[in-house]
């Protein structure tokens, strides 16, 4: 099973690699021709398109208030970003709050700022199921088909997973079938198509995902809603230049009020529109994160992987 974990390690590894800009090994100064490298978890289907939409208006409007530049890339998966930017491949990065734990533990990634809406910075998992399915609540999991997102997502993995363990459940063992999808979005598709029971993913993503026609809510229900998690955050590369780092944050922090930016173009998680961004969060909230990350041990992790593998 280690060698199983440090392979995928690898994988992870070199898909960040690939993903990342050709000019990655430059210096990123922000000027036009090194504009700094922000790289972006999947959080959305893992496409370019759909992410880097989420995120470009805002980047947009911190161009327009400092003059800085930015190049924007969706990492393969939230693990490659968080490789990508242990391995100074990237300046800027938009991790979950677990990935955002692994990254700050291995001393690569500060916090840059965490969107506020409606005067908070929080945000929920879910677990959702069809309307008339037999489910009722975490306890009626057993023996059910359920999908999950990446395996380092807060709101799409870890969060739920914890949900299981807290109802007295083993999902290596108690769930019928796993299928790891690798986003929030394929996810929710694997259940609008029937081939699972019940879906993993941030309520952001459903939200966003009925919005824009992708399902009925009428066919749909709340399973399970996790506890307040922090909002998924911009972090800095630690190896930045600390005159750099206050700019950014000056910036981050006031761009809600910035000359020229429209209230459409603050966006967060999910291309919602947002009231504007905190760079004085306490680090501190990311607490939660841990903890149910510490739930998660590599040999749990390796038998969810396992089982999810079975056909």
């Amino acid at each position: 099973m280690k060698k199983l974990l440090a392979t995928a390690a690898a994988a992870l590894s070199l898909c960040a690699a690939l993903t990342l800009p050709a000019h990655a090994q430059s210096v990123a100064d922000g000027s036009r021709e090194r504009p700094l490298r922000v790289l972006l978890i999947p959080a959305d289907g893992g496409t370019e398109s759909g992410t880097k939409a989420d995120y470009a208006p805002v980047f947009n409007a911190i161009t327009r208030s400092t003059g800085l530049n930015f190049d924007l890339k969706v990492g393969q998966s939230y693990g490659a970003v968080v490789e990508g930017m242990c391995n100074q491949l990237a300046d800027i990065a938009f991790f979950g709050p677990v990935s955002y734990v692994q990254a700050h533990k291995r001393g690569c990634a500060q916090l840059l700022a965490v969107g506020v809406e409606k005067g908070a910075s929080v945000y929920y998992a879910g677990m959702f199921a069809k309307a008339n399915a037999p489910i009722a609540s975490v306890k009626d999991l057993k023996g059910k088909r359920v999908a999950f997102g990446d395996v380092n997502s807060a709101s799409s993995f870890t969060f739920q997973v914890a949900m299981l363990l807290d109802a007295g459940m083993d999902p290596a063992k108690d769930l019928g079938a796993i299928r790891m999808t690798g986003s929030h979005a394929s996810s929710l598709a694997a259940l609008v198509q029937d081939q699972v029971d019940v879906a993993s993913l941030s309520f952001d993503s459903y939200e966003k995902a009925v919005k824009q026609g992708v399902v009925d809510p009428k066919t749909v229900k709340v399973v399970a809603r996790s506890m307040a998690i922090p909002y998924p955050p911009l972090a800095l590369n630690s190896k930045l230049p600390e005159p750099l780092k206050v700019k950014l944050k000056d910036a981050f922090q006031t761009v809600n009020k910035a000359p020229g930016v429209t209230p459409d173009m603050i966006r967060g998680y999910g291309g919602g529109k947002i009231d504007g961004y905190d760079t004085k969060f306490s680090e501190d909230e990311f607490n939660v994160a841990a903890e149910k990350l510490g739930l998660l041990t590599d040999e749990l992790k390796g038998r969810i992987l396992a089982k999810s593998a079975e056909r």
